[in-house]
């Protein structure tokens, strides 16, 4: 019977000491995956987030043809720059931080491709004003201007992580690049700008090579504003420029850029979260445990205690003759 019981105690303290573990293993995750993204919501997007609304049209929809979908939208940006409580308007093509990807294979003047080198750039199609509203910095050159904005416009502006890999050590305004990477591929789009870098997905998937073009007749597009308001009064304002143009044209997808940054990390936040509770719930129960198996050993040993204590040990050492199993089961 006793070494039925001895047995079961050893058994006990294992089932303890391997919860514990697990329970180490489980709050030192949490706290790798919390230290992860607060690492990237750290990361500089390159956009200036204050007061920066966005929403999107896709007036195709409503059939619209390309020429009237360019007028409408210059018409839309107009407005909202008429507008007193707009500091500045634009739009792209692609909507950032939202997991959109539009990408494509470039040739650049004076790079001969390397065998297996990706010749890859992520692409917008932007208007003129883009840059100043999201708060990207020009490094060289200009901004888009109405005259480039044509269905085959022959400029292009590219962030510093593109001129800084094809161009390294010289300017990258005046060169000249093309879309596909076959043999005789065109180099007829001409460099006229170099901006600084911004994330295009969103903080996890870092900066990448891009290219920015004019706008011209995309079927949709995504709007932003600089404004001097609160965003809720920022979106009535929006709604209102476009329903004066088109009542009928649906305005969507209305939110802060800041908000829209908040939205990519949904997933490492859920993930750090459950692993934080997981890892807090698996400590209380570890403790509950530790606590069960100290109180059987005290229940089995109180006789043993209570003539120590009757001989006249100290109660602080016979409280460490306890404390030291506790220890040890810990430790291991």
């Amino acid at each position: 019977s006793i070494a039925g019981a001895g047995g079961s105690l050893f058994l006990r303290k294992g089932l303890v000491a391997a919860q514990v573990a697990l329970s180490f293993l489980l709050l030192f995750g949490a706290g790798l995956f919390v230290r992860s993204l607060d690492n990237l919501r750290g990361t500089d997007p390159g956009v200036e987030l204050d007061n920066l609304v966005t929403f999107q049209l896709a007036p195709a929809l409503n059939g619209y043809d390309s020429p009237r979908t360019v007028t409408f939208y210059d018409t839309v940006l107009e407005r909202l720059r008429g507008i007193a409580e707009v500091k500045s308007a634009g739009l792209a093509a692609v909507s950032i931080l939202s997991g959109d990807e539009w990408d494509s294979t470039m040739s650049v003047e004076g790079h001969q491709a390397k065998d297996g080198e990706d010749m890859q750039a992520f692409m917008n199609s932007v208007s003129p004003g883009y840059f100043e509203t999201m708060g990207i910095h020009f490094l060289e050159g200009r901004d888009f201007t109405p005259l480039d904005q044509k269905e085959h416009s022959t400029a292009a502006i590219v962030n510093r992580r593109f001129a800084e890999h094809f161009f390294p050590g010289a300017s990258a305004v005046g060169r000249h690049v093309g879309f596909g990477d076959r043999p005789g591929t065109k180099l007829d789009i001409e460099i006229v700008g170099v901006v600084a870098d911004s994330l295009y997905e969103g903080p996890r998937e870092g900066v990448h090579r891009q290219v920015f073009v004019p706008n011209w007749g995309r079927s949709s597009a995504t709007f932003y504003l600089r404004t001097r308001t609160t965003s809720s009064s920022a979106f009535s304002l929006a709604r209102d420029a476009v329903r004066s143009l088109d009542s009928s044209m649906p305005v969507y997808e209305m939110k802060t850029v800041e908000d829209r940054l908040d939205e990519t990390l949904l997933t490492d936040r859920l993930i750090a979260m459950l692993s934080a509770a997981f890892g807090l719930l698996a400590s209380a129960l570890a403790a509950i445990g530790l606590y069960g198996v100290m109180a059987f050993v005290v229940a089995r040993r109180t006789k043993e205690l209570g003539i120590r204590l009757a001989l006249g040990a100290v109660p602080g050492n016979v409280v460490w003759l306890v404390m030291r199993e506790v220890l040890v089961l810990l430790s291991i």
